[in-house]
């Protein structure tokens, strides 16, 4: 079932527009998370919102928006004020340009979304669009408020729907100048090049996003499973060394050709279908005491238990 869309309003460009939903393409509700508890007595921690000066509790209904205009000094927003900056864009996505993908900077992509329809009325206005920009093969630029900000949103042909991305602006994305600027410009040596390029050459493949295993998050959950099962854990007090520092660059890249060469890197048989989640991610949910899970494998392992006996 999909999720619930995170913004509804109209796609319009000149005077064609369509009802249209956006759902976010990313979620990273699967990955394991922890909530702050007490470790004396296994409770919750509960936060409270208190007054910086005074330290006592200041309720919801009186907790508001400050612009800080000095030190500890705030101008307060009234609700009604923020909402007077009424936008558009707070229910249109209105296009103002169509350009080539290959020209938007990635440093400026932020967040996903899907496009979708939002009515039957509007499926025809939606494919005239969306069909207008595959045949020209360009990128639509629009603005849309989310969260009370407007954003520059990138809108582009995916499937039977849209890619919706949001972009950054020119003044959120740092100047790579500043970083990039100290790093001196080498002539490297011919054969040294070849041998990097080979290197390069051996580990070549295609994007295959479902081949990526998050090893972090498959060996937390076996620290959770083991920690559930009452397992003593062993605490890993080796700490990893840095990479031993190049001393001569032409013979680690000669025995790195040698390695790769030696081991060639292993493809996916022929045929084998991708798995639709990494193992060890996802599917690793934990059973909980009491759950349907956890009652089906306690019955098997008592039935096994009987046969054994028996």
């Amino acid at each position: 079932m999909a999720p619930r869309p995170y913004w509804k309003g109209y796609l319009k460009l000149s005077l064609v527009s369509c009802p249209i939903a956006l759902t976010p393409a990313t979620s990273s509700s699967e990955k394991v998370s922890f909530r702050q508890v007490n470790k004396a007595t296994g409770n919750r921690i509960r936060y409270k919102k208190v007054d910086a000066e005074t330290d006592e509790e200041v309720p919801n209904e009186e907790i508001g928006k400050g612009y800080e205009v000095g030190k500890n000094e705030f101008l307060i927003m009234e609700d009604e004020e923020l909402e007077a900056v009424e936008l558009e864009s707070s229910h249109t996505i209105d296009i103002d340009q169509f350009v080539p993908a290959a020209q938007i900077d990635k440093r400026y992509y932020d967040q996903p979304y899907y496009i979708v329809p939002n009515d039957t009325v509007g499926v025809e206005a939606f494919a005239v669009i969306r069909q207008a920009m595959e045949g020209k093969g360009v990128t639509a630029l629009g603005r849309v408020v989310m969260n009370k900000r407007e954003r520059v949103i990138a809108l582009e042909p995916f499937g039977r729907g849209l890619l919706g991305t949001t972009l950054h602006y020119a003044y959120e994305v740092r100047k790579a100048d500043d970083y990039f600027d100290d790093i001196p410009d080498l002539k490297l040596p011919k054969d040294m090049l070849q041998l990097a390029e080979h290197i390069v050459e051996s580990k070549a493949g295609d994007f295959q996003p479902d081949l990526f295993v998050d090893h972090y998050e498959t060996a937390l959950v076996e620290v959770i499973r083991k920690k559930q099962a009452h397992v003593p854990l062993k605490k890993n007090a080796e700490k990893v060394s840095a990479p031993k520092n190049v001393i001569n660059l032409m013979d680690a890249l000669r025995r790195s050709v040698a390695n790769d060469t030696a081991r060639p890197a292993a493809k996916p048989a022929k045929g084998a279908k991708a798995k639709k989640r990494a193992a060890g991610q996802g599917e690793m949910l934990l059973p909980i005491a009491g759950s349907k899970a956890a009652a089906k494998k306690q019955t098997a392992a008592q039935a096994g238990s009987r046969r054994k006996a028996g």
